[in-house]
Formats: structure tokens, sequence, C-alpha cells
């Protein structure tokens, strides 16, 4: 199977590390949290990547070009004839397509430029690039199987980001230390979906999120798994340096891998 992930958006939010490279790129315990997602879903077997490129795609491109090399132990030969020598490949058996969609395409956009790499598909799954999940990827296909439908999105509730206190006649009464949002599910990515969503797609202009969606559910195509585990997207520095964090102490959920 395929996975198809966005890697072309600008990032503004996370300006600091974006000025240099696209938001896929920033590094979260001393990898790109774009590898971070191609180890979730290789866990469960898929190691074909579809990339869509935009923003600084050139460093995406470099990043694989030398990611062999990066991962393996190396003899540079010069005493008699030019060579490299790999003594112990630690590389992943990935193979990794990397589509330019555009500088300023939106989601749908760039989700219908790869058409040509995944029309013949079954299905195929989609996902934004900055959203770390200890989703179970085996379950979710089962989900998307069973109902027969066109498309199947990741529903979660999203993280706490602030501390919530109960107040009874002006006294504290409860802490709670950043309790789970507001009890509303919302969309987290990590889509599968039937090629036949790409019909629903007028062009560069079209964001996934807006016209495609709710086309697919107004017709009821679209259905909502919903994930009960970790979810973490990754939109500002203080939600990096907490990614890292939970890396460092040995609390990453999502690096389902190790």
């Amino acid at each position: 199977m395929k996975a198809v992930i966005l890697a072309g958006g600008l990032g503004t939010r996370i300006s600091e590390e974006t000025s240099r490279k696209p938001k896929p790129m920033i590094e979260i315990g001393g990898m790109p949290v774009l590898w971070h997602i191609m180890k979730i879903y290789n866990h469960y077997g898929v190691n074909e990547f579809i990339i869509c490129c935009g923003y600084k795609g050139n460093v995406i491109k470099d990043y694989f070009a030398n990611y062999f090399l990066y991962n393996s132990d190396v003899t540079f030969d010069f005493t008699s004839e030019d060579r490299c020598i790999i003594h112990k490949n630690r590389s992943e058996s990935w193979k990794v397509t990397l589509v330019d969609t555009g500088q300023s395409t939106m989601t749908g956009g760039r989700l219908k430029r790869v058409k040509e790499f995944i029309e013949n598909e079954e299905f195929f799954y989609f996902t934004y690039g900055d959203g770390v999940a200890d989703i179970n990827i085996k379950k979710l296909t089962q989900f998307h199987k069973n109902h027969g439908g066109l498309a199947t999105l990741t529903g979660a509730l999203p993280p706490g980001r602030f501390g919530a206190i109960d107040i009874k006649d002006d006294v504290v009464t409860n802490f709670k230390e950043k309790p789970d949002g507001d009890g509303a599910i919302v969309n987290v990515g990590f889509f599968v979906l039937n090629p036949k969503v790409l019909e629903y797609i007028d062009d560069d202009h079209t964001s996934w999120e807006e016209e495609p969606l709710k086309r697919l559910s107004n017709e009821g195509h679209l259905h909502a798994f919903k994930h009960k585990g970790f979810w973490y997207a990754m939109d500002t520095l203080r939600d990096k340096n907490h990614l890292d964090k939970l890396i460092k102490t040995n609390n990453a959920p999502w690096m389902l891998w190790k």
C-alpha cells in the first residue's frame, strides 16, 4: 500500500524553524517529523510513500538523496580509485517518490497533483506532515474496508493546552492539568481513501478540508475512525519542544517501532 503525505506548506506559526526548512523537516528527537510519520506507517507494513513537496522541497529531496549514506557505515577510498564502500546499512526499505506540487497549491490540489501514482490503487493512505499518533493502521484499514465507503478520516480529541480549574464561591475546588479539548472530536488526518475521491477535487485552489470533504460527507461517503489514543500536531515551537521532551523522557507513544 501507498501513503501520501502533505509536506509543502509554509508553516508560518513555527517560522523560527521554517525560515530554513519545510515544516515536516523540523526535527524532533534528532529526526524530521516526516520521518516519524513514515515510521508509523512502516510499522504496519507500508513502505511506499508519495511526498507532496512545495515550500523548500529541495531540502526534502536532499535529505532522501543522501538517506542511504547517512544511515550507513562507509569507507571513502581515494588511494587507487574513487569509490565508496558500504559496510553496514541501517536505512529502511522504503520507496519514496517526491513530487513538486507547487509553492501555493492548496491541500486538495496537492493530492490531485499526485494522481498518476495512486489512481490504480484499491485505496491509499493520506495524511498531514506535522501530526504524530499511536494509531493502529491495521485497525484503521479494516474499518475502512468494512464500511465500504470512499473515504475514512481519523477523528480524535485534541490534546489540552492549558490547565483547567473548577471554582465554587471563588474557591478553586479542582485543578485539572491540561484536560483533553472540549469534548469535540477533530479531524487529525490519517485518511484511507479510494482513488475516486480525486474526482471531488477541482484544481490547485481546492482545499481538501472544504468542498471535497463536505461533498463526501453530504453524499454519505465519509466515515470517521475514532482514535482514542495519543495524537499531537506540531504547529508551534512550543509543540516541537513538547514532542522533543516526550522522546527524551522515553514517553513518546507514537514511536511504535521501538
